[in-house]
């Protein structure tokens, strides 16, 4: 490596692939998902629980597995059209503040 910066860098990379493997594996722990632990560094990439197959119902895409062919992001913005509420975080309304 040229200079302290590049050392720096890589060895962050590496530390965050590592990271990223032993939290995977943990996982894969818990729910006895042993084909994953013989080659760890799989998970590098990818998560425990993704089985890999397009026609599984939860891995796959919503809109050619489920029947009703929206996804979670789009039932929740087409639920209520007819009425804005704007609440803050706390759940208050935006009534009584002005804009």
């Amino acid at each position: 490596m040229a200079n302290e910066f590049a050392k720096f860098k890589n060895s962050s990379r590496g530390h965050k692939t590592e990271v990223a493997i032993a939290r995977q594996l943990k996982i894969a722990k818990a729910h006895g998902n042993t084909s994953d632990i013989k080659q760890p560094h799989r998970l590098a990439k990818r998560h425990a629980m993704d089985c890999g197959n397009p026609a599984c119902y939860l891995c796959g895409n919503p809109r050619k597995t489920h029947k009703d062919r929206l996804t979670a992001q789009e039932k929740k913005i087409f639920q209520d059209l007819d009425s804005l509420n704007h609440h803050h975080s706390n759940g208050n309304n935006n009534e009584n503040y002005s804009q």
